[in-house]
């Protein structure tokens, strides 16, 4: 069984406010399958810090925009 990242993202809400563009649309532009983007959409899978660049470019927003990562007890001041 996979475990599910802590890594969370907005890939779907940039999707629909970049015109609706599609899963099959978003992979081809960053190089993948339909199924690799699904996969991180739901949190099933960490992209690369390559691969998140190249979403994050696709949509124009700085990486922090898209992918999100919770801070531990020992991050916080």
């Amino acid at each position: 069984m996979v475990k599910p990242t802590s890594v969370t993202n907005r890939i779907r809400t940039l999707r629909f406010e970049h015109g609706e563009m599609t899963q099959a649309e978003l992979a081809q532009r960053i190089g993948v399958t339909r199924q690799t983007v699904i996969a991180i959409e739901q949190g099933r899978y960490s992209p690369s810090l390559e691969m998140a660049f190249r979403i994050a470019r696709v949509f124009r927003a700085p990486l922090d925009d898209v992918f999100q990562y919770p801070a531990t007890t020992e991050e916080q001041p």
